[in-house]
């Protein structure tokens, strides 16, 4: 799946989660998911807490991070 159709799963929106990036069509932050992986859960167990994501939900949330983190490395480079 290509990075722009991932990003397409996460949305901003101030009415829902304070304007947190969450998982579209949930309720689910994008930074529980990111958290969960890098305390080491398996996406599998991520899912099994939030049964409504899928596969390419969690990918999404790398891709998001991923995304962020070269934003901040350029910001931070000039």
């Amino acid at each position: 799946m290509a990075i722009e159709n991932l990003l397409s799963r996460i949305i901003v929106d101030p009415d829902v989660c304070g304007g947190r990036p969450v998982i579209r069509g949930t309720r689910v932050l994008v930074a529980i998911v990111l958290d969960s992986l890098a305390e080491g859960l398996t996406s599998d167990q991520v899912i099994d807490h939030y049964p409504h994501l899928t596969v390419e939900d969690i990918r999404a949330s790398l891709a998001y991070g991923a995304v962020l983190a070269q934003e901040n490395t350029w910001k931070m480079a000039i």
